[in-house]
């Protein structure tokens, strides 16, 4: 016997409601856990920010993952709030770039954070080489460049489509080794400093519109490689990226 009118449109009731019902579900998932990636050139310490913010304590020595596959991990608080973390791997060029093209525009995420280190990446050393590794600071900078003009590129396509804003802080490691100049450094790297760095996040804001992007640079330090940075200070660093992420999110 056929359905009657009314079963079907009771159906079609029933399946909108289960829809409404897992779409709100998925809201306040994407709401407690917003995504959020963490990109930046090789050697500036992506993953050890990230386990930091994690609660986990990298180990010393151990360099970043080059795996075609991005690093997910997941930051739970007392709360239950907290963020999921995409890294994007820095080294091998393809798939960095198919990892960032992963995360900014097949699975879109809610905020980014691009890690820049002054210039004072740790050096990579080719494989079957030996010696001494020599890192010139200049060209480090221009990588640092290269690398997140690359990325912006990305963030401004990704924040334009969609329709509620984007955040991103930029996140400035290594601080213990210019711990003199760490407020004139972050500077260095903000929008309207006039500097290279600065002069991308200005084209950046107009390209996504400031509305749709909002932007932060904040110091921090994961792992100390000199004494000018007590650990306390490390942690307050930390803790202050902590606070403004959660205000970014809406959980605060």
């Amino acid at each position: 016997m056929p359905d009657s009118r009314d079963q079907r449109r009771g159906r079609r009731r029933v399946s909108a409601t289960v829809a409404r019902g897992r779409e709100r579900i998925a809201d306040l998932v994407q709401h407690r856990y917003p995504t959020v990636a963490v990109t930046g050139m090789t050697g500036v310490g992506k993953s050890e920010l990230v386990d930091h913010l994690c609660g986990r304590e990298s180990e010393d020595g151990v360099p970043e993952s080059g795996s075609a596959v991005l690093e997910r991990r997941v930051r739970r608080g007392r709360r239950l709030r907290g963020f999921r973390f995409r890294v994007v791997p820095g080294e091998n060029a393809a798939t960095r770039l198919g990892a960032l093209d992963e995360v900014f525009h097949d699975d879109p995420v809610d905020g980014v954070l691009h890690v820049v280190a002054n210039g004072l990446a740790t050096g990579r050393r080719p494989a079957g080489t030996t010696g001494a590794l020599q890192v010139d600071r200049e060209e480090q900078l221009a990588r640092e460049l290269e690398d997140w003009t690359v990325t912006a590129h990305r963030i401004a396509a990704m924040a334009v489509r969609r329709n509620r804003p984007t955040w991103l802080v930029v996140v400035v490691t290594k601080a213990d080794l210019f711990a003199d100049s760490v407020e004139e450094v972050v500077r260095s790297y903000s929008p309207g400093s006039g500097t290279p760095f600065g002069d991308r996040l200005d084209e950046l804001r107009a390209l996504a519109g400031a509305a749709k992007l909002s932007i932060d640079v904040l110091p921090a330090c994961s792992h100390l490689e000199s004494d000018a940075i007590t650990p306390a200070q490390r942690d307050a660093y930390l803790a202050a990226l902590e606070a403004r992420m959660g205000q970014l999110a809406g959980h605060v």
